[in-house]
């Protein structure tokens, strides 16, 4: 294993100099006049990422193999998890170190200055003031994070967290770079955060995977990461298409560029590594459970051998000079303000077919409805029926998420106000409602395999973990999801956020997120089906919808009394000239924002009734049920038992009067 990982670095650091090489990032040319941090940072700064991105591959990989592949031992993860666990802390505290000394020799790149020549100030203020050393900053953080965290328990649960740490610490580079400054950058970043996620997962979970080879239950372990790695394949070639063909241009660039040709070189990597892992599930595998590991230990050394050339080339093509420049001749502040061009006066065909797809939404709405088409075929297939109904609302409620996000609403919703509530409605409100009909749950816990081993949590597993969680009791008490609600309406609106998050491509997103999050919670609360919420009398899901009502109704009021622009920033900035002022953009966002809830709410209400009346029914239905035993056998039931009170308070009330 040893001379496996030897191989392994040696072959990501051969492809690194010599991608860099031929891609023009180092080639030592110091032109007059021109500031040059000379050959040290030249050098330093890709082989510093390199180590960053093999230590953020490993610290997910092993976190991700403790917590979710290996069988657990009760509540807490086996030995073989300790000792992953254990090996993450150091993995991740140099990797926070590596993440520090990347923050100087980018100053030093930026500047053009040698890094004994920079100052205490220059770096310090490019760590916590410039979105690149703020990113950096924020992979520290969060990489000294896992550290802790592996350290904090022995539970699965803690390990869970832990790899979700992990997976969270290699983003913030990717908001930054080659993608952050593409022209279409809402599509380069998300095709870039997918990509570097999925191929985290993938070679880390690899690594992680040998690591345990020796453990008994080994073959189960490489065939649920078998699974895993063929779902990363799929993500990391698609995500990898896809920025590739925003930093080219056009597609005569593959072959006519370089960095063309670079990519190509990844690409012919990807498809040997897709030959392997097909070789692995249709020989290897079989091997491995008949008792012969070692032709499956050969393999994978081989297959992450191609792996870690390809992060080598990854890491040269970040510091590579791309066909679409980076920074324009003559740059629009516009342009860089939004990521697009400002677009025209809205018409009908322009919000429809002017798209700013986003990968982070194409990939929720294509895998959410694989995944449930998938559920509803294991059920039709066991001979279950499931609704018509549900499935058409679940991907109803899909598709209206992609396209709200990604045709052309999506592009004006930058730039008006009025666009951007209509966006806020349909998130928070109509997409939840479809969503939440479609009863993904249920479908979910009907639909998902129990793993074999009773060890082994498998996704069923977890999701009943969740579901039974005291969080989840607490969020799904009605006026928790009403407070969450009406919270994240008027904070954001109110608490000035929305500038700063219009800013951010991650916090756009986040934003976004949280819409539909906080409505589905909501939606749940008072219409779902799906097990794990708490069960409230109709009385009191009434109420609680009605306070939502008022809640958002006085919300457009306050807003069409405003007189203050909200994110005046922002809009002011982005305002286009043929539109209308800002504040009269705002008061028509508070007029559709007032009158937009009127249908969705009248029809939770009328599903309300309908709950309470049923309720209702069926409490008749029990007693009537019980009196009838009650006859049958000659006992008392509770209602007989209720009158026989009454009557006898009657009497003795008619004593007391006499």
């Amino acid at each position: 294993m040893r001379r496996s990982l030897i191989s392994a670095g040696a072959a990501a650091v051969v492809a690194l100099v010599a991608a860099l090489r031929f891609g023009g990032a180092v080639d030592g040319t110091v032109l007059p006049g021109i500031p040059s941090p000379g050959p040290v940072t030249e050098w330093a700064l890709p082989v510093l990422t390199m180590v960053a991105t093999v230590l953020g591959v490993l610290t997910v990989g092993l976190t991700a193999t403790a917590a979710f592949l290996l069988p657990g031992d009760g509540r807490s993860v086996a030995a073989h998890g300790w000792v992953l666990l254990r090996r993450t802390t150091w993995l991740a505290l140099l990797w926070a170190a590596t993440s520090a000394a990347l923050v100087v020799f980018t100053v030093s790149d930026v500047l053009g200055l040698p890094v004994e020549r920079l100052g205490r100030s220059s770096i310090v203020s490019f760590a916590f003031s410039v979105s690149q050393g703020q990113s950096l900053m924020w992979q520290v953080g969060l990489a000294l994070a896992v550290a802790i965290a592996s350290r904090a328990g022995l539970s699965r649960g803690t390990a869970a967290v832990t790899a979700g740490l992990a997976l969270a610490a290699v983003l913030p580079p990717t908001f930054t770079g080659h993608s952050a400054g593409a022209g279409n950058h809402q599509l380069a970043v998300s095709s870039l955060a997918l990509h570097v996620l999925a191929a985290s997962l993938w070679v880390g979970g690899l690594a992680g995977l040998l690591l345990v080879r020796r453990h008994r239950r080994f073959a189960e372990t490489a065939a649920r990461y078998s699974r895993l790695a063929l779902a990363c394949f799929a993500a990391t070639a698609i995500s990898g298409l896809v920025n590739a063909g925003v930093r080219l241009g056009d597609w005569p660039a593959l072959w006519s560029s370089r960095y063309g040709a670079l990519v190509l070189l990844k690409v012919l990597a990807l498809l040997a590594v897709g030959a392997i892992g097909a070789a692995h599930r249709a020989r290897t595998l079989p091997a491995l459970r008949s008792g012969t590991p070692w032709a499956f230990v050969r393999l994978a050394a081989g297959e992450l051998i191609v792996l870690s050339a390809a992060v080598g080339l990854s890491v040269a093509l970040s510091r590579s000079p791309t066909p679409v420049p980076e920074t324009a001749v003559e740059p629009d502040p516009l342009v860089e303000l939004l990521g697009f061009d400002q677009p025209g006066p809205p018409t009908a065909v322009r919000m429809l077919a002017d798209p700013l797809p986003d990968m982070f939404f194409l990939t929720v709405v294509a895998a959410g409805i694989l995944a449930y088409l998938a559920g509803v075929r294991r059920m039709r297939r066991a001979g279950h029926p499931w609704p018509v109904s549900r499935t058409a609302s679940w991907i109803g409620g899909l598709l209206l998420l992609g396209a709200i996000t990604g045709l052309g609403v999506a592009r004006y919703a930058y730039v008006l106000f009025s666009a951007h509530m209509v966006q806020h409605m349909v998130l928070s409100m109509v997409v939840p409602i479809l969503l939440v009909g479609g009863a993904p749950v249920t479908l979910a816990l009907r639909t998902l395999r129990r793993p074999a081993d009773p060890q082994v949590r498998g996704a069923r597993e977890w999701l009943l973990l969740i579901l039974h969680s005291r969080v989840m009791r607490l969020l799904s008490h009605p006026l928790v999801a009403l407070g969450i609600y009406v919270a994240s309406l008027y904070g954001l609106y109110m608490g000035g956020l929305l500038g700063t998050l219009m800013r951010y491509h991650l916090g756009h997103l986040a934003m976004l997120v949280h819409f539909v999050l906080a409505g589905y919670l909501l939606f749940w609360v008072l219409i779902g089906i799906d097990p794990g919420r708490r069960r409230v009398h109709p009385a009191l899901l009434v109420i609680v919808h009605f306070l939502a009502m008022v809640a958002h109704a006085f919300f457009g009021f306050v807003l069409l009394q405003s007189t203050t622009v909200i994110a005046d920033d922002w809009y002011t900035a982005a305002h286009p000239p043929w539109a209308a002022s800002p504040l009269d953009d705002q008061h028509l966002g508070a007029g559709l924002a007032w009158a937009f809830g009127e249908l969705p709410a009248a029809a939770i209400l009328l599903l309300l009734v309908r709950q309470w009346i049923r309720s209702d029914e069926r409490e008749q239905s029990r007693l009537d049920r019980a009196a009838d035993r009650a006859e049958a056998t000659g006992e008392e039931d509770d209602l007989s038992r209720y009158n026989a009170f009454l009557a006898a308070a009657d009497a003795d009330s008619g004593a007391d009067r006499r």
